[in-house]
């Protein structure tokens, strides 16, 4: 590790702002960018590239999702030069073959390191289903099938090992919570926590992808369809063999969330 600043990309996002609090808790120097930070970072202008770059280190690379198979990361990294990248992926990402996006980064980064986590249980708190859960019905395509959602903050642990420490390059680690549960269990057990009645409904992809703004709702409806068949329904190892540690539970991450917080719609 140099003192250069490390680039946390997506800096305000569910895992940038957790890997950028850790790294400053840590006293290190790390440069938060996005599309609203004061140094400017948008996927779709490169002119904002080389100043969010200029004189950092290490890199922790969210793509956005609506555009995997097309986000130009080998652009990005020559322009870059030699540095370690830490890349968020998603597990199940290569249901087909090798992610686009997680290619460019192995042959473009000589220190890489490739995190698949599993649906967020932030998902439920500040993210894509947050307006359900605080309208009290969430309506989406997942029937009864069931995924091991990973705590955001597991996220950004493993994200900030591979960042500072050594032992982590050339790893791919897909991280999940240690139980998998159905959507409905999920909104069952927030509901309970917060003394409020959620209900949860069963809708087609069709009818959730028209909920979504753009391309991104038909991504997120075919991988709620993929939840239907259960493709994430099994416990991953990538936080104990990263961190030597068990994940977080959904339980823990609803009894910090839920009893005592409001939903961030």
């Amino acid at each position: 590790m140099t003192n250069a600043p490390i680039l946390v990309l997506g800096g305000l996002g569910k895992t940038g702002r957790r890997v950028t609090d850790r790294l400053e808790a840590r006293g290190l120097a790390v440069r938060p960018v996005s599309r609203s930070t004061p140094i400017r970072f948008d996927w779709a202008d490169e002119s904002t590239w080389d100043a969010a770059l200029a004189g950092t280190g290490a890199l922790y690379l969210v793509p956005p999702a609506e555009r995997w198979g097309t986000t130009p990361i080998a652009r990005l990294l020559a322009r870059a030069g030699q540095r370690r990248v830490v890349l968020l992926s998603a597990r199940g990402a290569d249901f087909a073959g090798e992610p686009v996006h997680e290619r460019e980064v192995r042959e473009n980064s000589p220190e890489w390191t490739i995190l698949r986590p599993s649906w967020f249980a932030q998902n439920f708190s500040e993210g894509e289903f947050a307006a359900g859960i605080g309208a009290g019905r969430l309506a989406l395509p997942t029937g009864d099938g069931r995924d091991a959602f990973v705590d955001a903050e597991d996220i950004a642990d493993v994200a900030v090992a591979a960042l500072t420490e050594d032992g982590h390059a050339g790893q791919v680690y897909e991280l999940s919570g240690p139980q998998p549960l159905s959507f409905p269990d999920a909104v069952a057990r927030i509901a309970e926590a917060s003394g409020r009645r959620i209900e949860f409904a069963h809708c087609t992809p069709a009818e959730f992808a028209a909920t979504v703004p753009g391309p991104l709702g038909e991504l997120l409806a075919t991988l709620l369809a993929g939840v239907a068949r259960n493709v994430g329904d099994h416990v991953s190892d990538g936080v104990r063999r990263a961190l030597g540690r068990e994940p977080r539970s959904f339980g823990d991450f609803v009894a910090r969330t839920f009893a005592s917080e409001p939903v961030q719609a």
